[in-house]
């Protein structure tokens, strides 16, 4: 793949003091913002930058009611001077980012971005093209089953971006074809792929937290979590080789919502012993929902991303 290569070709350069950069890709509502956020703040703002591709729309909310596609289409972004920032970012230079302010819909005054030592770059198209995809150092997709994303979308928007039901709901339908299009085609281009889901095979109680299936590929290196995988903890992670959709092997680490919040508690501080991250315990900030809920299957994929930035700023 020519943006791996090119991606390989700007890792070997002797300056290391460069930023790292991490893409975090995937639909409207997928858990985007959540992964990212606990990132940034375990990492704390003089070390790491949040950037979200929302800021690049071409269009307000008001101008884009008039166009002839949605927010998912490439045409509705300023892809390429995205592509250009990240580029600047990737090389350790600052950019003049516009604002997109989703209170309101308008594009507001735009943001001077120093780069920090990471850059967590989330948002619908970040993986699109090839000069983008060249500048990341790790690069994520997150693919949660569709109903449950719709209701998250649902929700987030109905209480946070002044939508009613009605509207997200026909906003979904409208937009689908571009997401087949657009948003999805960028799984087959992200190193890791991360699902939140129940697991099919259980009859759960409702309120059971979500499990998460990370298919982790052959272009990141993988760590070793001989450590966290013993044979005690397979009730709460497990990880088995697999072969992805295309046919393409895959380390495929699971890690169980049902568990006992016991037995979680252990798994976080074993996969961050394990890992080799800074702290005697993972930072609380890791595995948030909101103000109040907390997600083991959310931290240790947190975890084991803080892991490949670290590698990769070494």
């Amino acid at each position: 793949m020519v943006d791996k290569m090119i991606r390989v070709r700007r890792s070997s350069r002797e300056d290391r003091r460069r930023p790292v950069l991490l893409a975090i890709a995937g639909d409207s509502a997928a858990g985007k913002t959540t992964v990212a956020k606990g990132i940034v703040d375990a990492l704390g703002p003089h070390r790491c930058t949040l950037l979200s591709t929302d800021d690049y729309h071409r269009y307000d909310r008001y101008e884009r009611a008039h166009q002839p596609f949605t927010a998912l289409h490439p045409d509705c972004h300023h892809l390429g001077i995205l592509a250009q920032h990240l580029q600047l970012l990737a090389t350790g230079q600052p950019i003049l980012k516009p604002v997109y302010d989703h209170s309101t819909g308008r594009l507001i005054r735009p943001q001077l971005v120093e780069p920090t030592e990471v850059i967590v770059v989330e948002g619908l198209l970040p993986l699109h093209s090839k000069l983008a995809r060249a500048c990341f150092d790790i690069t994520v997709y997150l693919d949660p089953p569709e109903h449950i994303r719709r209701g998250w979308k649902v929700t987030r928007d109905t209480t946070t971006r002044g939508y009613t039901e009605e509207q997200v709901l026909a906003e979904l339908i409208e937009r689908e074809p571009e997401s087949a299009a657009f948003i999805r085609p960028q799984r087959a281009h992200a190193d890791i792929v991360v699902r939140f889901a129940p697991i099919e095979a259980r009859d759960d109680p409702p309120g059971t937290p979500l499990s998460a299936a990370l298919l982790m590929r052959t272009t990141v290196g993988q760590p070793d979590l001989s450590e966290a995988l013993q044979p005690g903890m397979a009730r709460t992670m497990h990880m088995r080789l697999a072969r992805d959709a295309d046919g393409r092997p895959v380390d495929s680490v699971h890690v169980h919502g049902y568990a006992s919040p016991e037995d979680r508690a252990t798994a976080e501080k074993m996969v961050w012993h394990a890992l080799g991250l800074d702290g005697s315990a993972p930072p609380e900030a890791l595995g948030r929902i909101g103000a109040d809920e907390r997600s083991t299957p959310l931290a240790i994929t947190q975890m084991l991303l803080l892991h490949h930035v670290l590698a990769a700023a070494r």
